[in-house]
């Protein structure tokens, strides 16, 4: 019943603009929460780090520190939870958000076991992590860029290979957000997955790049490269 009520729900929403919550605000859930923004979706951003929440207020005034992370996010058509490293506040919160009745919950996981849970519960599950590098692994002999995850009709998740021309430039010089207006959330390189991107740290050729952005925008940066 209450999944049939998302899908009602859901589709009432397909014609109009659907307001998003991200819960968390590791690297995943800033570079969700900015790139949202950025593309004029209404958003409104949770975490109980009052220093995370003052830096995502550079894009988005809706953006509070609450203890109670998932109460505020009723109104939302769409919710992110994107605490993957504290198994049992990802599960809690994930629960309570879906029984909030918000037609769509996705949550973060950073292990199969985790995210078998919070898939039973109702939730759609992505892995930031294990699950890229798996894909990624299958892919980095090719140049084309890969749609991960589709967030809304128009903001993707995607992976491309790096070629020569961003070489030996750090992620500071190579300016993917100015240039381009997507976001770095990963980065694989020899079969090794990170997701600590650091200014300073140096794009190789052949390193593969999971980015955050709007479609055209992602489709701007391929033709580039």
């Amino acid at each position: 019943m209450l999944i049939a009520r998302r899908k009602v729900m859901m589709a009432r929403k397909q014609a109009e603009e659907l307001s998003y919550g991200i819960i968390g605000l590791g690297r995943f859930g800033s570079a969700l929460a900015s790139t949202l923004a950025e593309a004029g979706k209404e958003i409104m951003v949770l975490d109980c780090n009052e220093e995370k929440v003052r830096q995502i207020r550079n894009f988005t005034e809706h953006a509070y520190v609450v203890k109670d992370l998932q109460k505020e996010t009723q109104n939302c058509d769409v919710v992110v939870v994107c605490i993957g490293d504290k198994v049992d506040v990802s599960i809690l919160t994930t629960l309570n958000v879906i029984n909030l009745g918000v037609p769509q919950v996705v949550a973060k996981a950073n292990s199969p076991e985790q995210g078998e849970i919070l898939e039973k519960i109702g939730a759609q599950v992505v892995y930031p992590e294990k699950d890229m590098a798996l894909r990624l692994a299958k892919r980095l002999i090719s140049k084309r860029v890969f749609n991960l995850f589709e967030l809304d009709h128009n903001i993707d998740i995607s992976e491309f290979k790096l070629t020569s021309r961003l070489a030996g430039q750090t992620v500071l010089e190579a300016q993917l957000r100015n240039r381009y207006g997507v976001n770095i959330i990963a980065i694989s390189r020899g079969g090794w997955l990170t997701t600590d991107i650091t200014p300073d740290y140096t794009l190789a050729e052949g390193d593969t790049l999971v980015v955050i952005g709007e479609r055209d925008k992602i489709k701007r940066l391929e033709d580039a490269l």
